[in-house]
Parts: C-alpha cells; sequence; structure tokens
C-alpha cells in the first residue's frame, strides 16, 4: 500500500501531469456519456482535420486562409455529392440484388452439403448434416428478424442521415474557417504553462494526421483497384465488393479478415469450383498482398508504430466501449495513450525544452 501511496505522489506531483490527466479523464468522460448527442460535431472535427492537411498545403503555395478554405470545402462538396448521388444508390442497389439472392444461395449450398456424406462418408453422416442445416435455418430465421426490425426504424436512419447532410457539411465550413479563433477560445480556458498537454499534442497530431490522410488514400485505391479487378473479370456485385474491401483497411486485421467472406461467396455461387473461381481468389490475393507489402510502408512509413496485438486490444476496448464509432477510432486513440505513457515520464525534459 505504502508503494502505491509513493507512485501516485511521484506521478501525479507535477502540475503538467495532473493538468494532462483532467483533460483525459474529461474527453473520454463526455465522449462516453454524450458521444451519441454528439456524433455530429465528432464527426465534423474528424472530416475539418482531415481537409486542414490539403488547406495547409494551400497555403504553403501562398494562398490566403480564407481562398484555401473555400477550395477544399468545394472539393469536400464535390466529393460528398458523388457519394450520395452516384456511389451510394449503385451500391445499394447491388445489396438488394444480392439479397434477393439470398435463396438461390441458401438452395445451392444445401444441394453441396446433401453430396457431402456420399463422397466423405467416414467424416460426417446424413443425421449430423441434418443438424448443421436446421442451425443454419434457426439462425437464418433469427437474421430475417433482425432485418425487419431494423427495416421498421429505417425512418429514423434517414431522419438521422439528413441531419448529418445538413449539419456536418455546415459545421466542417466553420471549422475550417474559424479554426485560429475557436483553438484560441478553448485554449483560454487552460493554463498558460501546459509544455506535456503541448508535447503530447504535437506528438498525436503529427501521427493521426498522417495516419488518417493515409487511410483516406488507402481505402479509395483499394476500391479502385478491387471494383476494377472484378469488373474486368466478370464478377457480379463488383462495386459492392469493392467497397466492402477499401472500407475493411479501416479496422486492421479484423477488417480483411471479414471482408473475404462475402468474396468468396459471391466467386463460389457464381462459378463454382472452376478456374474463374480459383483466378478470382489469386487476384484478391494479390490485392492483398500488394496492400500489406507495398502500399502500407508507403503510406504508413513511420507513422503509428504499434504492436498488432496493441491494435487489436485497442480495437476490442474501444469497439466495446463506443461502438462502431470506437472501432472506427481505435488506432488513433491508441496513438493518443501511446503518445501519453511516451511523454510521461519526460515530463521535466519537455518542460526544459519549452522554456528554451
Amino acid at each position: 500500500m505504502q508503494a502505491l501511496r509513493d507512485w501516485f505522489t511521484n506521478a501525479f506531483s507535477n502540475p503538467q501531469v495532473v493538468l494532462l490527466s483532467l483533460l483525459l479523464i474529461l474527453g473520454f468522460a463526455i465522449i462516453y456519456m454524450m458521444g451519441n448527442i454528439l456524433a455530429p460535431v465528432l464527426a465534423s472535427i474528424v472530416i475539418a482535420y482531415l481537409l486542414e492537411g490539403l488547406v495547409g498545403m494551400a497555403e504553403r503555395f501562398n494562398l490566403p486562409r480564407l481562398p484555401a478554405v473555400l477550395a477544399v470545402y468545394a472539393l469536400f462538396i464535390a466529393l460528398l455529392m458523388f457519394v450520395f448521388l452516384l456511389l451510394l444508390p449503385l451500391v445499394m442497389g447491388q445489396s438488394v440484388e444480392l439479397i434477393q439472392q439470398f435463396p438461390n444461395m441458401i438452395s445451392k449450398g444445401q444441394e453441396a452439403l446433401m453430396r457431402l456424406p456420399e463422397h466423405y462418408p467416414n467424416f460426417i453422416s446424413v443425421e449430423q448434416l441434418q443438424e448443421i442445416l436446421a442451425q443454419i435455418r434457426e439462425n437464418m430465421v433469427t437474421l430475417g428478424q433482425s432485418i425487419l426490425t431494423s427495416s421498421a426504424s429505417s425512418v429514423i436512419g434517414v431522419l438521422t442521415v439528413i441531419i448529418y447532410l445538413v449539419l456536418v457539411p455546415l459545421m466542417v465550413f466553420f471549422f475550417l474557417k474559424d479554426k485560429e479563433v475557436i483553438v484560441k477560445w478553448f485554449t483560454r480556458f487552460l493554463p498558460r504553462e501546459r509544455y506535456l498537454v503541448n508535447g503530447v499534442w504535437q506528438d498525436v497530431d503529427s501521427q493521426i494526421g498522417n495516419y488518417v490522410r493515409g487511410k483516406f488514400w488507402e481505402v479509395a485505391i483499394l476500391f479502385v483497384a478491387s471494383f476494377i479487378t472484378f469488373s474486368l473479370m466478370g464478377m457480379n456485385y463488383a462495386l459492392l465488393l469493392g467497397v466492402l474491401i477499401g472500407l475493411s483497411v479501416i479496422v486492421p486485421y479484423v477488417g480483411a479478415t471479414l471482408v473475404t467472406i462475402p468474396v468468396v461467396v459471391v466467386g463460389y455461387f457464381q462459378w463454382g469450383w472452376t478456374e474463374p473461381f480459383a483466378y478470382i481468389m489469386i487476384a484478391y490475393g494479390v490485392i492483398q498482398s500488394l496492400d500489406g507489402v507495398l502500399l502500407v510502408p508507403l503510406l504508413f512509413s513511420e507513422v503509428v508504430n504499434l504492436h498488432p496485438v496493441a491494435i487489436v486490444i485497442a480495437i476490442l476496448a474501444f469497439g466495446g466501449l463506443w461502438g462502431l464509432w470506437g472501432v472506427f477510432f481505435a488506432i488513433p486513440l491508441a496513438t493518443l495513450v501511446q503518445a501519453v505513457l511516451h511523454a510521461w515520464p519526460n515530463v521535466n525534459d519537455l518542460v526544459l525544452m519549452d522554456k528554451k
């Protein structure tokens, strides 16, 4: 008990550590208790943070702040219109078409499974197969009920999307335009001496900024590469699968594993165990390999130096706390934790560096 008391006294004897701890606790508490209410604001901050890199790039070419903001914001609105007016309807159409094909897929799957006892009688019997099929039917009924339940609440979902489409672009513009005013307003509530907070923020800002922008390009490149590859090879639902593969990289390791399932299922039910199916699997494997071997090192060189185990733990922890948003921001939040742990023992060094 004395050792714990000594550690607590040493760790929190510096007011810089106390300030950083209070800010972290306050931030996590606000997000945890009011995350759903403030979701449009948080989404706007993230998008503005992403676009700030482009604004800064334009400013480095001697373009004034306001024209740079207007140019980048116009590009953002154009991208938003492309996604919601062109890309999303096509993806939704392919999704509905795929769902309509589920009964045929299930029927073909049952036929393939019923042939297993004939070819492998020592491994599976007809009775075991019937039990498996009964379990699958039960799960499908549960899935159907879940879809009906979500459909019943779709009106609320549409209203939420409309609110996001109105509020988020508006707030993104003001976050970009009035960035300095907002930052000054916020920092006037903080002590002037905040060396540890500044040090942690500089570390996190450099890493997360590069990570978010790199992840955006990774999603875009994988989506385009997958869509073009699957389209040229004649695969059904190429656009939908391309979007899924692109979005899968947002959740490292887990996303790539999960998105493999629809790719395999669609390919198998389109061609069966034939050469085109093998070619599709090879092409998909090449895309994933190029992402891991070439694209990730190119976009994220020396950025977010986290161990794979730490990434998985972050996804589980923050996903359990905040659901989908927690999974999306798991790596940036883990980067924040890493920066805090890295800076904590070096408080005195940070103070001296900032004073110099």
